[in-house]
């Protein structure tokens, strides 16, 4: 395995029947490192995920984990990876702290290490206080907490995330946010699935942007941002349901102009300077915005803006 890599993989391909999820894309991740795997519904990302957790075998190409093979060597590196599920299959009868005590029977840890590391880690998640509570009393931002503490039950060197904050309010997930910013910082690999974009600006030092199987774009987000979009964004709205006519009176002012449904978007390097030219010109939008190119910008150019599913 090259140097610093906890995870390789080359010409990685999934195939179900005739359908083949993933085109033979090539990942490397190194070790202490957040990275992001992107992409819209049917990307395949599931498949991408299932395989680097070393629950599913590739059809071709190769990968290792820890310098592992996962044909041969699942059992060890599932012992060393930790996976926070989309879904939250918690034992909802029991309390927050026999979820945690049961769960790490799963791993064969002495009960004494069990009770210690429970007790650490509802500390981490700040779910102390809750230790007795039945998990369906929970909320849905203490149920996620829990999930990630129960992920890190084994003290996973990989922990592999797949839509962490889903469904969470912003403060439940800057609290995420928060105790994933602190594993890295123990020197945790964090390996994330997300639709959140400002959660991938936030948390991924390198990411992947897939597509119909394939690796699309990869880098840092900023980079990503600067390689594929302008420094800033215009939006203007009309009144009409008929953005389109609207697209010739500003391609000379913008480097891209795309135009949805609800509005135009003009990118540019000077937002201000661009919505003067459109004012100077007699165009008179009934609202405008100017943002900060976000990595949003960069996955819809990407990607498209058609839903998948």
């Amino acid at each position: 395995m090259t140097s610093g890599h906890i995870l390789e993989a080359r010409n990685l391909v999934k195939r179900f029947g005739d359908f083949e999820a993933v085109k033979g894309i090539d990942v490397a991740i190194d070790r202490g490192e957040s990275f992001g795997f992107l992409g819209p519904n049917g990307a395949g990302k599931t498949s991408t995920m299932r395989m680097i957790s070393a629950i599913s075998q590739p059809t071709d190409g190769t990968i290792e984990i820890f310098g592992l093979d996962p044909r041969v060597d699942g059992p060890e590196i599932r012992r060393r990876l930790g996976v926070v599920p989309q879904e939250d299959s918690l034992e909802l009868e029991l309390s927050v702290k026999n979820n945690l005590l049961m769960y790490g029977r799963y791993f064969d840890l002495p009960r004494r290490v069990i009770r210690e590391r429970t007790t650490e880690l509802l500390e981490f998640t700040q779910l102390s206080e809750r230790a007795n509570d039945k998990v369906d009393n929970l909320s849905g931002g203490m149920k996620r907490r829990l999930t990630i503490a129960r992920g890190l039950m084994n003290r996973p060197e990989i922990l592999i995330l797949d839509e962490p904050t889903t469904g969470l309010d912003p403060q439940a997930r800057h609290l995420l946010w928060d105790r994933l910013y602190r594993l890295k910082r123990e020197g945790v690999t964090l390996i994330i699935t997300t639709h959140y974009m400002d959660e991938a600006e936030q948390l991924c030092d390198r990411l992947v942007v897939m597509d119909q199987g394939k690796i699309v774009a990869e880098g840092a987000p900023r980079a990503l941002i600067e390689r594929f979009s302008t420094r800033e964004v215009v939006e203007l709205r009309f009144a009409t349901d008929d953005h389109e006519q609207y697209f010739n009176q500003f391609t000379k002012f913008a480097d891209r102009v795309e135009v949805l449904p609800d509005r135009i978007l003009l990118y540019v390097n000077d937002g201000d300077d661009a919505l003067r030219d459109v004012h100077a010109a007699g165009i008179a939008p009934a609202s405008a915005l100017v943002r900060r190119s976000s990595l949003e910008d960069v996955f819809l150019h990407l990607t498209g803006r058609s839903l998948t599913d």
